[in-house]
């Protein structure tokens, strides 16, 4: 291995042992937590920001909303390719973590808008498949038992932040002021790249290139010039949005989504290709499970799609189509979107401890499989949201069990798919390229993110109900998921 190559699980963490969680866990569960809560912060104010205080038309709300989140998932296809070659994941981690942090406090000032998004989208991609493959990196080998279990108490950190983002960044931004809660999301960020900058001892090696010394002082400087660079470019390309937008704006949505989902896939084929260092060809039992990869990673487009109307339509129901009074008070709208975080932290530890019971008896589920079944269980969430939609359109506003209810559901599927997805990535992909592949399926997320945002405007006219679609897509793609679940597993389990 040489040194433009990262070091993967073949290094763990100090404080490792065949029972106990790697101590480097706590580091990253809290430094992720942090970023989630800046995030979520973000996300929960975003759309009720751009429509009822700058007055943005809903259908441009939600298409702006669905394009900041998918590049938010898409840049990571970019950062981790620079830390698998370059940076190393801990790094671009921490440089990721300083953009993201100047973008939230530019939030705060209403004039920055764009370029605070902009710092955010390139932040994130450095940083988020980076603190992700890292999870993977701490354990010792691919067939490690306390893996799964370790992405899940990963996944409760990013819970616990996007649960607690809503209550401070949400109340914050709707009873005080925008730019209270905008403001609230930077100090989160930067306490998490505080705690990953101050836990570099308890990582040991994860996430460090072979002769890499941990973070400190002395990269300080290219911090820094990241952080520069990042400003000019995101200033450069604002400078030329106006003549963008005139090419992109009066293209139909429809063919704004082909042309990225063909743009994405053009970049992603060309990021495969490029050499690796000493190992730049795949075996066959790697190009399989690089396959497998891909096919999962484009199902779980239609759980994401459905999923994030979370922060889009799902909040607009809430503030306008749901009954929010109780004991004399109103609940801001934004609260609701504590009910899916809350319920990974309470119910993560039932479904870690479920997994490794099933995958060590004669039950055991095949990861797609447990993909396929947790998408069925969105779609039993778009039952419920159809008929709320229904309901409230008939009568008036509705009781706020009905958006509980879907959060509920919307949860329990959330566990089911995601971070088995998580594991299987880390597990599955060849050493030299798990940043990579962990931003290819962040990059599928950010495809869902658009289309998500998107979906309304797409069927608008064609007499299709948004949740009735969502419905028939998340059972759809759940069931074809099942059906080649046994083949799929076969890639993933070959070994030259």
């Amino acid at each position: 291995m040489t040194a433009s190559t990262t070091t993967l699980p073949a290094v763990a963490a100090a404080g490792t042992s065949e029972r106990r969680q790697p101590a480097g866990l706590k580091v990253i569960f809290l430094t992720e937590m942090w970023e989630r809560f800046s995030y979520y912060g973000m996300r929960a104010l975003l759309v009720l920001y751009l429509v009822n205080a700058l007055g943005m038309p809903r259908s441009d709300a939600l298409e702006l909303y669905g394009l900041y989140t998918g590049l938010v998932y898409i840049t990571p296809l970019a950062g981790g390719l620079m830390a698998d070659r370059w940076l190393g994941a801990r790094l671009a981690a921490v440089i990721g973590a300083a953009i993201m942090m100047l973008g939230h406090f530019a939030m705060a000032v209403p004039s920055l808008l764009h370029l605070a998004m902009g710092l955010l989208i390139v932040g994130n991609g450095l940083f988020k498949p980076n603190t992700t493959s890292m999870v993977g990196m701490l354990y010792p080998d691919e067939a490690d038992p306390r893996r799964a279990g370790g992405y899940t108490i990963f996944y409760m950190g990013v819970n616990l932040g996007a649960f607690l983002s809503p209550l401070v960044a949400g109340t914050l931004g709707e009873r005080l002021g925008w730019h209270w809660g905008f403001a609230s999301a930077g100090v989160g960020m930067a306490i998490g790249m505080a705690v990953l900058c101050l836990g570099q001892r308890l990582l040991g090696r994860a996430g460090l290139r072979e002769g890499q010394s941990p973070v400190g002082w002395k990269d300080a400087p290219l911090v820094v010039g990241f952080c520069v660079a990042s400003i000019v470019g995101v200033l450069a390309l604002l400078a030329v949005a106006p003549w963008l937008g005139q090419v992109w704006t009066p293209l139909p949505v429809a063919m704004k989504v082909l042309l990225g989902l063909a743009l994405l896939a053009s970049c992603g084929w060309a990021a495969l290709r490029q050499p690796a260092g000493h190992a730049a060809g795949l075996t066959r039992a790697e190009a399989g499970r690089l396959v497998a990869i891909g096919i999962v990673a484009f199902f779980v487009i239609f759980f994401w799609m459905g999923f994030e109307q979370a922060g889009g339509t799902m909040t607009l129901f809430a503030d306008t189509q749901t009954d929010r009074h109780a004991f004399g008070l109103e609940i801001p709208a934004t609260w609701f979107q504590t009910i899916n975080p809350l319920g990974i932290v309470l119910m993560g530890p039932l479904f870690s401890a479920l997994w490794i019971a099933l995958d060590r008896s004669r039950f055991a589920l095949p990861d797609p499989a447990k993909q396929g079944l947790g998408m069925i269980v969105l779609g039993l969430g778009f039952v419920v949201m159809a008929v709320a939609q229904s309901r409230a359109e008939a009568l008036g506003p509705v009781g706020p069990h009905w958006l509980a209810i879907v959060y509920l559901l919307h949860t329990i599927g959330e566990l089911m798919l995601s971070p088995v997805g998580l594991s299987l990535v880390s597990r599955a992909a060849p050493a030299r390229l798990v940043g990579l592949l962990m931003g290819v399926w962040l990059m599928a997320i950010g495809v869902a993110n658009y289309l998500a945002g998107a979906l309304e405007g797409l069927l608008a006219g064609s007499g299709i109900p948004l949740y009735v679609f969502l419905l028939g897509s998340s059972l759809g793609a759940g069931v074809l998921l099942l059906v080649l679940t046994p083949w799929l597993h076969r890639l993933i389990q070959a070994r030259d």
